[in-house]
Protein backbone atom coordinates (compact mmCIF):
# COMPACT_ATOMS: atom_id res chain seq x y z
CA UNK A 1 0.00 0.00 0.00
CA UNK A 2 1.56 3.43 -0.97
CA UNK A 3 2.80 5.31 2.39
CA UNK A 4 1.16 8.67 1.35
CA UNK A 5 -2.45 6.86 0.82
CA UNK A 6 -1.49 5.72 4.51
CA UNK A 7 -0.57 9.62 6.02
CA UNK A 8 -3.60 10.79 4.17
CA UNK A 9 -5.81 8.15 5.90
CA UNK A 10 -4.08 9.28 9.35
CA UNK A 11 -4.54 12.50 9.07
CA UNK A 12 -8.72 12.05 7.92
CA UNK A 13 -9.31 9.55 10.65
CA UNK A 14 -7.26 11.40 13.79
CA UNK A 15 -5.99 14.83 13.10
CA UNK A 16 -7.77 17.78 14.41
CA UNK A 17 -7.65 21.69 14.34
CA UNK A 18 -6.90 23.29 18.09
CA UNK A 19 -8.75 25.89 19.76
CA UNK A 20 -5.43 25.99 22.18
CA UNK A 21 -2.33 24.76 21.46
CA UNK A 22 -0.75 25.55 24.83
CA UNK A 23 -3.23 23.42 26.73
CA UNK A 24 -3.29 20.85 23.75
CA UNK A 25 0.32 20.63 24.32
CA UNK A 26 0.27 20.19 27.90
CA UNK A 27 -2.41 17.46 27.68
CA UNK A 28 -0.17 15.88 25.09
CA UNK A 29 2.85 15.04 28.04
CA UNK A 30 0.87 13.74 30.43
CA UNK A 31 0.69 10.21 31.32
CA UNK A 32 -1.80 7.44 31.00
CA UNK A 33 -5.51 8.56 31.07
CA UNK A 34 -4.72 12.35 31.54
CA UNK A 35 -3.70 12.19 28.33
CA UNK A 36 -6.41 11.84 26.41
CA UNK A 37 -4.93 12.91 23.18
CA UNK A 38 -2.95 9.63 22.57
CA UNK A 39 -4.55 7.53 20.13
CA UNK A 40 -3.22 4.67 18.35
CA UNK A 41 -3.12 3.30 14.79
CA UNK A 42 -3.02 -0.19 13.10
CA UNK A 43 -1.12 -0.15 9.86
CA UNK A 44 -2.36 -3.02 7.29
CA UNK A 45 -0.74 -5.98 7.51
CA UNK A 46 -2.15 -7.91 4.25
CA UNK A 47 -2.83 -10.26 6.00
CA UNK A 48 -5.42 -10.07 9.02
CA UNK A 49 -6.41 -6.33 7.68
CA UNK A 50 -5.99 -4.59 4.37
CA UNK A 51 -6.02 -0.98 5.52
CA UNK A 52 -5.24 1.20 8.17
CA UNK A 53 -7.65 1.71 11.00
CA UNK A 54 -7.74 3.50 14.90
CA UNK A 55 -8.00 1.25 17.67
CA UNK A 56 -10.39 2.80 19.89
CA UNK A 57 -12.02 5.42 17.90
CA UNK A 58 -14.41 6.38 20.18
CA UNK A 59 -11.88 7.09 22.91
CA UNK A 60 -9.73 9.45 19.63
CA UNK A 61 -12.37 11.17 19.71
CA UNK A 62 -12.68 12.38 23.54
CA UNK A 63 -11.08 15.62 23.42
CA UNK A 64 -14.53 16.82 21.83
CA UNK A 65 -15.42 16.61 25.41
CA UNK A 66 -13.31 18.57 27.09
CA UNK A 67 -13.65 22.51 27.60
CA UNK A 68 -10.91 24.88 27.40
CA UNK A 69 -9.47 23.87 31.23
CA UNK A 70 -9.09 19.97 29.86
CA UNK A 71 -12.36 19.40 32.41
CA UNK A 72 -15.08 17.41 31.28
CA UNK A 73 -17.76 19.34 29.90
CA UNK A 74 -21.09 18.56 31.87
CA UNK A 75 -21.60 16.33 35.31
CA UNK A 76 -23.08 14.11 32.29
CA UNK A 77 -19.84 12.85 30.65
CA UNK A 78 -17.97 13.10 33.93
CA UNK A 79 -20.27 10.50 35.63
CA UNK A 80 -20.62 8.46 32.29
CA UNK A 81 -16.32 8.11 32.35
CA UNK A 82 -17.07 7.30 36.24
CA UNK A 83 -19.16 3.93 35.25
CA UNK A 84 -16.89 2.88 32.54
CA UNK A 85 -13.67 3.13 34.64
CA UNK A 86 -13.27 -0.53 33.84
CA UNK A 87 -13.58 0.05 30.24
CA UNK A 88 -10.84 2.68 29.97
CA UNK A 89 -8.70 0.90 31.78
CA UNK A 90 -8.96 -2.47 29.49
CA UNK A 91 -8.76 0.18 26.42
CA UNK A 92 -5.86 1.59 28.25
CA UNK A 93 -4.13 -1.89 27.91
CA UNK A 94 -5.08 -2.26 24.27
CA UNK A 95 -3.43 1.18 23.46
CA UNK A 96 0.02 0.28 24.52
CA UNK A 97 2.60 -0.32 21.24
CA UNK A 98 3.10 -3.44 20.23
CA UNK A 99 5.84 -3.51 17.62
CA UNK A 100 5.30 -6.99 16.09
CA UNK A 101 1.60 -5.40 15.10
CA UNK A 102 2.99 -2.31 13.56
CA UNK A 103 1.22 0.05 15.71
CA UNK A 104 1.91 3.32 16.37
CA UNK A 105 0.57 6.08 19.15
CA UNK A 106 0.02 9.76 18.02
CA UNK A 107 -0.29 12.75 20.54
CA UNK A 108 0.68 16.20 19.76
CA UNK A 109 0.91 14.89 16.07
CA UNK A 110 -2.65 14.82 15.95
CA UNK A 111 -3.21 19.15 16.00
CA UNK A 112 0.47 20.25 14.82
CA UNK A 113 -0.33 18.77 11.61
CA UNK A 114 -3.02 21.32 10.95
CA UNK A 115 -1.32 24.06 13.04
CA UNK A 116 1.15 24.50 9.81
CA UNK A 117 -1.96 25.95 7.96
CA UNK A 118 -2.66 28.26 10.53
CA UNK A 119 0.98 29.47 11.91
CA UNK A 120 3.51 28.03 9.16
CA UNK A 121 6.01 30.32 11.16
CA UNK A 122 6.00 28.73 14.67
CA UNK A 123 6.73 25.22 12.48
CA UNK A 124 9.60 26.67 10.85
CA UNK A 125 8.18 27.46 7.31
CA UNK A 126 8.33 31.38 6.25
CA UNK A 127 4.99 31.70 5.18
CA UNK A 128 2.07 33.66 6.14
CA UNK A 129 -0.99 31.69 7.83
CA UNK A 130 -4.55 30.94 6.06
CA UNK A 131 -5.90 33.87 7.68
CA UNK A 132 -2.69 36.30 6.99
CA UNK A 133 -3.60 35.26 3.75
CA UNK A 134 -7.10 36.09 3.22
CA UNK A 135 -6.74 39.33 4.69
CA UNK A 136 -4.15 39.87 1.91
CA UNK A 137 -6.40 39.03 -0.94
CA UNK A 138 -9.33 40.56 0.34
CA UNK A 139 -7.29 43.82 0.61
CA UNK A 140 -5.57 42.97 -3.03
CA UNK A 141 -9.44 44.06 -3.88
CA UNK A 142 -11.63 47.25 -4.35
CA UNK A 143 -11.88 48.63 -0.50
CA UNK A 144 -16.06 48.98 -1.35
CA UNK A 145 -15.67 45.00 -1.35
CA UNK A 146 -13.96 44.24 1.84
CA UNK A 147 -16.90 43.87 4.15
CA UNK A 148 -19.06 41.98 1.31
CA UNK A 149 -16.01 39.42 0.86
CA UNK A 150 -15.18 39.14 4.63
CA UNK A 151 -19.10 37.50 4.20
CA UNK A 152 -18.60 34.99 1.82
CA UNK A 153 -15.45 32.77 2.87
CA UNK A 154 -15.63 29.24 1.67
CA UNK A 155 -14.19 26.66 2.45
CA UNK A 156 -13.12 24.19 0.35
CA UNK A 157 -10.46 21.65 -0.12
CA UNK A 158 -9.82 18.41 1.92
CA UNK A 159 -7.79 20.30 5.06
CA UNK A 160 -11.34 22.09 5.77
CA UNK A 161 -12.78 18.57 6.96
CA UNK A 162 -10.31 18.42 9.57
CA UNK A 163 -12.50 19.16 13.00
CA UNK A 164 -13.03 22.76 14.22
CA UNK A 165 -11.28 24.39 11.05
CA UNK A 166 -14.24 26.78 10.47
CA UNK A 167 -14.13 27.94 14.56
CA UNK A 168 -10.16 28.11 14.39
CA UNK A 169 -10.17 30.35 11.19
CA UNK A 170 -13.27 32.66 12.77
CA UNK A 171 -10.86 32.80 16.08
CA UNK A 172 -7.87 33.42 13.71
CA UNK A 173 -9.31 36.16 11.38
CA UNK A 174 -11.47 38.23 13.46
CA UNK A 175 -9.00 40.04 15.35
CA UNK A 176 -7.48 41.02 11.48
CA UNK A 177 -10.58 42.39 10.56
CA UNK A 178 -12.16 45.79 11.29
CA UNK A 179 -14.69 45.40 14.20
CA UNK A 180 -17.59 47.15 11.77
CA UNK A 181 -17.34 43.98 9.43
CA UNK A 182 -18.69 40.46 10.02
CA UNK A 183 -17.34 37.89 9.42
CA UNK A 184 -18.84 34.63 7.52
CA UNK A 185 -17.60 31.39 7.28
CA UNK A 186 -19.71 28.75 5.13
CA UNK A 187 -18.69 25.22 4.68
CA UNK A 188 -19.39 22.72 1.69
CA UNK A 189 -20.86 19.38 1.61
CA UNK A 190 -18.38 18.16 -0.51
CA UNK A 191 -15.37 20.29 -0.09
CA UNK A 192 -13.16 17.92 -2.28
CA UNK A 193 -14.38 18.76 -5.15
CA UNK A 194 -15.68 22.07 -4.40
CA UNK A 195 -13.01 23.50 -6.45
CA UNK A 196 -13.38 21.78 -9.14
CA UNK A 197 -17.09 22.39 -9.21
CA UNK A 198 -16.53 25.84 -9.33
CA UNK A 199 -14.02 25.77 -11.86
CA UNK A 200 -16.40 23.52 -14.39
CA UNK A 201 -18.81 25.89 -13.49
CA UNK A 202 -17.08 29.12 -14.49
CA UNK A 203 -15.26 27.04 -17.55
CA UNK A 204 -18.86 26.69 -19.01
CA UNK A 205 -20.33 29.86 -18.57
CA UNK A 206 -20.58 31.61 -21.52
CA UNK A 207 -18.74 34.46 -20.19
CA UNK A 208 -15.67 32.69 -19.41
CA UNK A 209 -13.89 33.92 -22.91
CA UNK A 210 -13.95 37.74 -21.96
CA UNK A 211 -11.89 36.98 -18.49
CA UNK A 212 -9.36 34.53 -19.71
CA UNK A 213 -5.96 36.43 -20.50
CA UNK A 214 -4.39 34.77 -23.40
CA UNK A 215 -1.05 33.13 -24.02
CA UNK A 216 -0.12 35.86 -26.71
CA UNK A 217 -1.30 38.60 -24.06
CA UNK A 218 0.82 37.46 -21.32
CA UNK A 219 3.68 36.94 -23.38
CA UNK A 220 3.65 40.40 -24.67
CA UNK A 221 2.16 42.43 -21.59
CA UNK A 222 3.19 39.68 -18.86
CA UNK A 223 1.57 39.68 -15.49
CA UNK A 224 0.96 43.93 -15.70
CA UNK A 225 -2.08 42.35 -18.04
CA UNK A 226 -3.29 40.13 -15.34
CA UNK A 227 -3.59 43.14 -12.49
CA UNK A 228 -5.37 44.81 -15.25
CA UNK A 229 -8.29 42.71 -16.04
CA UNK A 230 -8.33 41.18 -12.52
CA UNK A 231 -7.75 44.42 -10.24
CA UNK A 232 -8.90 47.31 -12.24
Amino acid sequence: MDESFIIDDVKEKLCFVSLDVARDLQIARRRGKDNFLRSTYVLPDGVTHTKGFVKDPDEAKKYFRYTSGGEAVSAVETKKDEDQSDVRDRLEERKRIDASKNEFDLTNERFLVPEMIFHPADLGMNQAGLAECIVRAVNSCHPNLHPVLYESIILTGGSTLFPRFAERLEMELRPLVPDDYQVKIATQEDPILGVWRGGSLLASSPDFEAMCVTKSEYEELGSARCRRRFFH
